[in-house]
């Protein structure tokens, strides 16, 4: 009897010990600045966006509703559009070469357009269903809702290899929606949270996360499912936008990778305005900052 009262005290002394020894790895929370603020359709439930020679390209989804067009960043202003059939519930967007490539949700079906003139030149398939979609310099790079992203054949849209993404503690990150690839990294948003992770294409590794509550005030949002989705990079710019479904704006906005923490940090329109005429930098301004099924999506219309 002493000598398993014994050995039981020291298993709970050791497990004390290794716990005390191992503290939870620390998060690496982003800050970020508004730089601009324009105009977004306030009735398009985005799905996916782009941005590729000086416009915005955004896939919509909800069946009846689901879209891709072509739009003026500075007016809001929809310049080109097609419209999916209604069985169709359209998800991500990615460019590829000329052409624009979209996922659908529980379909199963992508289409490939050409960017110009949005004529459908072909469609694919792939197993489960269709969230996020972007691309590095040779694969794409599609989200399921899982905490997987999978690298695919931009030719024969075949998988060729998927990560796990997990966080600092090796637990997984699913959710998974929309997807940006920009300097090396890939931006995803986490579904039904003001939250963007950037993530190691190499080893699913979140490398930060960037905390964009209270980049816009919720009383203009109409919608329980106006939630962040949207992530487009202009790369000739070095100009990253974000914005949600339902969202009656688009930001421009840039990361401060240093920082830690949960702090948020923008600039009154106004005040970014005389900035920029005056030729300085505007001053900013610090404030505080499941799984995924039919009914909750067609709720969050």
């Amino acid at each position: 009897m002493f000598r398993r009262m014994l050995f039981l005290v020291l298993f709970i002394c050791a497990v004390a010990a290794s716990t005390i020894a191992t503290p939870p790895a620390a998060r690496h929370s982003e800050s970020y600045q508004v730089i601009h603020v324009y105009p977004h359709d306030p009735h398009a439930f985005t799905q996916g966006l782009i941005y590729v020679d000086g416009h915005l390209y955004e896939s919509t989804g909800l069946n009846g509703r689901s879209s891709i067009r072509m739009e003026d960043l500075t007016t809001g202003q929809v310049l080109q559009k097609y419209d999916l059939p209604q069985e169709y519930f359209g998800e991500g967007l990615t460019d590829w070469g000329s052409n624009l490539i979209q996922l659908t949700w529980r379909g199963g079906t992508g289409f490939v357009y050409d960017r110009f003139s949005f004529s459908l030149l072909r469609t694919f398939h792939y197993s489960g269903e269709g969230w996020g979609l972007t691309h590095d310099q040779t694969q794409l790079i599609m989200s399921d809702g899982t905490s997987y992203l999978r690298f695919l054949d931009p030719k024969s849209f075949r998988e060729i290899r998927r990560i796990r993404v997990t966080d600092e503690a090796g637990r997984e990150v699913d959710q998974l929606n929309e997807l940006e690839y920009l300097h090396g990294e890939i931006y995803a948003n986490i579904w039904q949270t003001d939250e963007i992770v950037r993530i190691s294409p190499r080893t699913g590794k979140v490398l930060a996360w960037i905390d964009l509550n209270g980049i816009i005030d919720k009383n203009e949002l109409e919608s329980a499912g106006a939630v962040l989705n949207g992530i487009a990079y202009d790369s000739a710019g070095d100009r990253l936008f974000v914005t949600g479904k339902l969202w009656p704006k688009l930001f421009e906005i840039k990361v401060d990778r240093q920082s830690r923490g949960h702090s948020v940090r923008r600039a009154s329109m106004g005040s970014m305005e005389a900035a920029r005429r005056a030729g300085r930098k505007p001053a900013m301004v610090a404030q505080s900052a499941s799984t995924r099924v039919a009914v909750a999506r067609a709720n969050a219309s």
